[in-house]
């Protein structure tokens, strides 16, 4: 008699819209990554410097997940800033996120609350400079591409904290080894790429210079005033240059 048993049929591989896109992610946060590195490091380091347990500086990662407010708090806490002082100066470092979140709602506005808040967590300078333009080969805002990009950002920011942390017990006064340059490095990789018409180069190039100047003339408040010099320079010169 002829076997009962009758092969199942095999449907279209579910996981390849999700695994490719995903990997594309992932390799292309691959360069960025090299330079969040020293940068890792530099942050597990202060941690321990700053007083920090092992155990506090690995969940500040895991947890907070922003570098520049990051390395900021750790400095607050280590010169004695109250609670409010410090929520309250990382609250203005990490302003800028209102901005991506302003570009990214096209994109979320009607994705399930999961992904919101996943992509929402992930959402670094680096993922929104990666993926404010369409992902290559998807025609369009695509979720896993993103996950990929901000999913890799996590892990090697989290596995370099931990490795930053035992070298903080080991190496004393490891950030004088110039690992704060990472931080520059970082964002002048993120920058340039984006600089594709007159009137961006006109706002990182005001941005730039207002930066130096301030701090070489020790003016307070220089991120500021360079941030607000570049966005008026911005605003003038869109639309008038091209």
């Amino acid at each position: 008699m002829p076997s009962t048993d009758t092969p199942s049929k095999v449907g279209p591989d579910t996981r390849a819209p999700r695994i490719q896109p995903f990997s594309r992610g992932a390799v292309a946060a691959l360069p960025l990554c090299v330079a969040v590195v020293p940068w890792g490091l530099l942050t597990g380091s202060l941690a321990i410097e700053s007083g920090l347990s092992p155990v506090q500086g690995q969940a500040m990662s895991l947890l907070v997940f922003a570098g520049a407010a990051q390395l900021v708090g750790m400095g607050l806490i280590k010169a004695g800033a109250g609670l409010g002082s410090i929520l309250l100066t990382t609250f203005f470092i990490s302003s800028r996120h209102l901005l991506y979140s302003m570009i990214y709602r096209q994109h979320l506005a009607r994705q399930p609350k999961r992904w919101r808040l996943a992509l929402g967590f992930l959402l670094t300078d680096e993922l929104f400079a990666l993926t404010s333009q369409p992902a290559p080969g998807a025609g369009g805002f695509n979720r896993w591409y993103a996950f990929g990009v901000g999913f890799t950002f996590y892990l090697v920011w989290n596995i370099t904290t931990f490795f930053g942390l035992i070298a903080g017990r080991m190496i004393p006064d490891l950030n004088t080894l110039g690992l704060d340059f990472a931080i520059a490095a970082t964002f002048i990789a993120i920058v340039v790429p984006m600089v594709k018409n007159l009137a961006v180069l006109a706002t990182v190039a005001t941005a730039a210079v207002l930066a130096v100047l301030c701090e070489v003339q020790q003016i307070e408040g220089g991120i500021i005033i360079a941030a607000l010099g570049a966005m008026t320079v911005g605003f003038l010169t869109t639309g008038k240059t091209s």
